[in-house]
């Protein structure tokens, strides 16, 4: 991701905070203290989502979308904006944040991003590659192409890339696939022309929110039994007869699949409840993971496990108790 200018250097280019974390870190509470700090301050502030999860309306529960009473009358943006028919890419994502950005920076407020969704926030900020449309009968070739094919032609059109994707992850080798052979370019060639990126617009006040494991995973454990009887099982009931495509991001959200599996009768609702809780910490995990060791050095990386705003923020919030 981009490197940051010092904090002196960027005064006069507008505030954007950032709020990063694994899934149930605490990140959105988090977001609304801050606004609440902000505004106590006089100055207006919005939410903005960066989850992948969060952006579609079919998954209020699944995701932990925040519920009205957990926004406290702060304005949220980007939540359960992408009905789970349409995919949102992480270039779709970006290019609503930008707008949603702009749009809140014109009304002299700050956005706060809030999400743990790495490859939407490294979008975002460095931008991303320029690859022009594949062409459709491309694309349909690739994706009817089972997995070990696809994997074997990429290995000889696309070495490089093959070389860092695992043999079964489908979505990336199409990707890469369908760029090289519709564009005659593999795709790190395109990866070197990033485009659209904010990052040198803004005064970024990042926080990278890595609490103890332990306490994460528990969380996470909690966190998915309390949805089930919070009406995720309805949730998935209403995306199964919308009979929408496997292969949609919102089919393969956590949770999905094992409450599929016990209204089908394959799990049952203990089983279901133990298969999501660990799909959940392992998702934890690689979210952990990342931000850990991919994020920049310079993001402020805080580890306890409750989390204050006006610690956390002070130089936001001293910058806009001057403005």
């Amino acid at each position: 991701m981009s490197t940051f200018e010092p904090l002196e250097a960027r005064r006069e280019l507008p505030p954007l905070a950032l709020i990063a974390g694994p899934t149930a870190s605490g990140k959105s509470d988090l977001a609304v203290q801050l606004a609440l700090a902000l505004i106590a301050r006089g100055r207006e502030a919005v939410v903005i989502n960066a989850d992948s999860a969060q952006v579609y309306g079919d998954l209020s529960v699944l995701s932990a979308r925040p519920s009205s009473e957990e926004m406290r009358g702060i304005e949220h943006r980007l939540f359960g904006t992408w009905d789970g028919a349409d995919a949102c890419s992480a270039a779709y994502w970006a290019a609503a944040a930008r707008e949603v950005i702009a749009e809140v920076h014109a009304r002299n407020a700050v956005p706060i991003l809030v999400g743990g969704t790495g490859l939407y926030l490294r979008t975002l900020l460095d931008g991303i590659a320029p690859v022009p449309p594949i062409a459709p009968e491309v694309r349909a070739t690739v994706r009817a192409l089972p997995t070990a094919n696809a994997y074997a032609a990429l290995q000889t059109e696309d070495p490089a890339r093959a070389t860092v994707l695992a043999p079964g992850d489908r979505t990336r080798i199409a990707r890469a696939l369908e760029v090289v052979r519709s564009s005659g370019r593999p795709l790190a060639a395109w990866q070197t022309e990033l485009v659209g990126g904010i990052g040198d617009t803004v005064t970024l006040h990042p926080a990278v929110l890595l609490p103890s494991r332990d306490w994460l995973y528990a969380r996470c454990d909690g966190r998915f039994a309390h949805m089930l009887g919070a009406g995720a099982i309805a949730e998935v009931q209403a995306l199964l007869a919308r009979q929408l495509d496997p292969d949609l991001p919102v089919m393969r959200a956590i949770g999905v699949a094992e409450i599929a599996d016990m209204l089908g009768g394959t799990l049952n609702c203990g089983q279901a409840i133990a298969r999501g809780a660990q799909a959940t910490r392992n998702y934890a995990k690689r979210q952990f993971t990342w931000l850990r060791n991919q994020s920049p050095s310079g993001w402020p990386r805080i580890e306890a496990q409750s989390f204050d705003a006006e610690v956390i923020f002070v130089s936001l919030l001293r910058i806009d108790a001057l403005t």
